[in-house]
Order: C-alpha cells, then structure tokens, then sequence
C-alpha cells in the first residue's frame, strides 16, 4: 500500500497545533454582510463566546476578557459551505487504481490534510460525499468534532450507495468482487439489499446517505445518462433515511435519472448536467435544491488532458460541461433552488471558491452565488438555526476578505481571515 509520507507529516503538524478551546473573541468588520438582506454593515463588531456570536453591535469599548480581532480593512461575511467535497480521498489522477493502492490509514490521513486545507480557505462546513474507502470520513470527521484536529464541520456519507459496476465503484482495475471490502459498502442490486447497506452505514455513524442514480462522468464503463438505481432502490434508502432523522441525496447527470431520484425523495441533486425541463419543473415543485458543480469541468479538461486521464472521462466531461452550465443558468432563470457545491477532490482541495466566479458568469448576482454557499447551504443541512449567518446565538463562523464580494465576487478566492467555532485559524 502506498503511505503519502507528506500527508502523515502533515498529519502530526496539524495535531500539534489543534486548539484546545474557543475563545472570547470581539471582531471589528470593515464591511459586515447581512447575508439574509443583503445589506452590508459599516463600524460593526461581533461578540463571540463559548463557540457563538453573542450579539452584533456598533463598535465600542472590548467585553472584558475578550480578544480584539481587528478585520476593520476587511469584509466580513459568515463561513461558507461546500455540498459536494471529497476531503477524505486521493483526489483525481491518470491512475484510476490510486484508490486502491492507498490504504484507509493514508487515505484518513489524506483527509487530515485536506480539512486543513479546505478550512483555511473560508469554508467552514462541508458536506463530504463519498469515499471509495469506506468510513473513513467518519473518522476525519469525528476526529475534528473531538477537537484532535482542525477542519471544517463535516457532514459524511460513508460510502457510496451504487449498483454492482457502477458509478460508485474503482472500474476497470480488477474484477469489482475482488475489490476490497470497505471499497463496496454501498453496493447493491434490489431494494431490500439497498435498505440493508443504507441500515449499515447509519449504524457506522454517516450522517446522510449518497446514491448513484446515473453513470459517472470520472468512472470508467459506464454511460452518464444511463439510469443506475431503481427508482425503488432509492425510495428505500430516502426510507431508511428518514427513519434516522436524515436525508438523501443523489448523484445524477442524465434527465431520466435525475427525475427518478426526485420521486424517491432525495433532498439534492448533485451534477443534474443534463437535467431537462421536466425534470427542472420537477425540482422546483418538489422544492429539491439542484448542486451544480459547474467550475470543475474546465479543471478536468485541462487538467486532466495535461496529465493523462483516461480518455472515456475526458470525452464525458467534454459532453456535459457546457450543457450542464447551460441548465444552471435556465434553473436561476426558473428560480429552482440552487446550492453550492463544488467536487473538491477533482481539483486541488482549497480552490472552491473559484466557483463563485462562474455561478455569476452564468446568471447568478453575487448575493445569490453567496447565499448559495451560506444560508442555502445550511438550509439544506437542516441547520439554518445553527449556522450560515452572522446572527446572534448562531455559531461563531466568519471569514475576512479585502474588498467587496458583491462588487467582484472572486474576492472570496483569496480569504485573509478564518474563525470557526470562535477560534481563529487563520
């Protein structure tokens, strides 16, 4: 197996610097974004304590015992958070066997890096959507929430719940019932063994659950538009999810798929490159948040040619990309609901925010592309209450950036400033 001997450095880095506690912190904002109104806020600052914003107030004299943290030259806006990550994974590369090469102790580790790094770029949650190692994100994640580590909020899936050979598998290495064990969590052919895998990964502590419903455009065999699961495959699992109190969520490309997922019950659609007008109808009146990862197409393409990588993904990018940024701007236009999500993993962890910049290009005003990645997000997490906003009694989740990102939004892809949980990291 193959040990990322940087990783592991890192690794022991990162856990010799964790924070043990939050602090009292009284933060001074240039600019302070209201991201539920719109309006930015002058001669602001933030009172945080025990993990949350206490009250926003004009500026005055420092609460006793709290930190001064001067953000006068900068805007201030909440956290912000990403749908569709793969912080705990080896990352995309010519060599589609990576995954399995790389054992679950340096993927893990892997992921401990990531969350550093993904962290220090201003995204303070994450929803991570999959591992080809299964559980590992439970893991990572458990190990952030016990303070061992530092990292952004983790939302995880466990594994991917997909067809025997399907999106959701490492094709074309070996045979697939040869793969190891932890890499086929998830797979299933009928609705009852799809109940079952769904029942195992909550009882493994995911948080929700990730179906394939279509082909992949990074997965070798296997045809984008082809639909992957039942529509009673997925009705089980949204079954089983609400049992726990949860959601699912479904990969999904092609129309037919994409539409399927939608009447099971799936809380968001991920990818929907080339979801039709049916299916986009559908969605706003199912009221299904769309996650459209429409950056990273330019990555894999130029990327991905550059170093190699296989050719049958290559040429399903080149088939959905502008299609799929033509059905983003048609859902703003309709006014489906629309999250930020962006696939980190295929491209280097910590760029993100680059998406925002396309959001906009493709119909969304900058308010809307942040909402997208703030309030949004945490609504669809079911966490409205708890964080994507800078308001009392939510969590103490802020970033800084010079400039105005509702003048040019790729401000946010150079963050000078990072609190999560009323710690400073950056």
């Amino acid at each position: 197996m193959k040990t990322p001997l940087l990783a592991v450095a890192s690794a022991l880095a990162l856990l010799a610097a964790a924070p043990a506690s939050a602090e009292a912190l009284y933060v001074h904002a240039g600019r302070l974004l209201d991201v539920d109104s719109g309006e930015e806020l002058t001669g602001q600052c933030v009172f945080t304590q025990d993990k949350a914003i206490v009250r926003i107030e004009p500026c005055g004299a420092t609460p006793a015992g709290a930190r001064d943290i001067d953000w006068s030259g900068y805007t201030v806006l909440p956290g912000l958070i990403d749908l569709h990550t793969h912080l705990v994974d080896v990352g995309e590369s010519a060599d589609v066997a990576e995954p399995i090469k790389t054992s679950p102790q340096a993927t893990a580790l892997l992921g401990v890096r990531n969350a550093w790094t993904t962290l220090n770029a201003g995204f303070t949650t994450v929803r991570d959507v999959g591992t080809y190692r299964g559980l590992t994100d439970v893991d990572v994640r458990n190990a952030i929430n016990n303070g061992i580590i530092p990292g952004p909020r983790m939302y995880v899936a466990g594994a991917y719940i997909t067809k025997p050979g399907g999106g959701g598998e490492v094709n074309g290495v070996m045979p697939n019932d040869q793969l190891p064990p932890d890499m086929r969590l998830g797979v299933s052919s009928t609705p009852q063994e799809t109940h079952d895998r769904a029942e195992f990964l909550f009882a493994h502590g995911v948080d929700f659950l990730k179906l394939i419903a279509t082909g992949a455009v990074l997965a070798l065999n296997n045809d984008v538009n082809e639909t992957e699961l039942t529509q009673a495959q997925m009705q089980a699992a949204v079954d089983v999810a609400k049992e726990h109190g949860s959601f699912a969520i479904a990969h999904a490309h092609g129309a037919e798929g994409i539409k399927e997922a939608i009447r099971a019950g799936v809380r968001t659609i991920e990818h929907a490159s080339l979801i039709d007008d049916e299916g986009l109808q559908l969605a706003k009146d199912k009221g299904v948040w769309l996650v459209m990862d429409i950056y990273d197409g330019d990555w894999i393409d130029e990327e991905g040619t550059r170093a190699g990588w296989p050719a049958e993904m290559l040429q399903k990018n080149r088939d959905t990309t502008l299609a799929q940024r033509e059905r983003f701007e048609k859902a703003v236009k309709m006014g489906v609901k629309l999250a930020f999500g962006t696939d980190a993993g295929v491209y280097p962890h910590g760029m993100n925010a680059r998406q925002f910049a396309y959001m906009v290009q493709w119909g969304m005003t900058p308010l809307q592309a942040i909402r997208a990645a703030t309030v949004e997000g945490a609504t669809v997490l079911g966490r409205y209450d708890q964080f994507g906003s800078i308001t009392a009694g939510k969590s103490a989740d802020m970033i800084a950036v010079s400039g105005d990102p509702l003048q040019n939004i790729r401000v946010l892809e150079s963050v000078a400033g990072v609190i999560k949980e009323g710690v400073k990291y950056k």
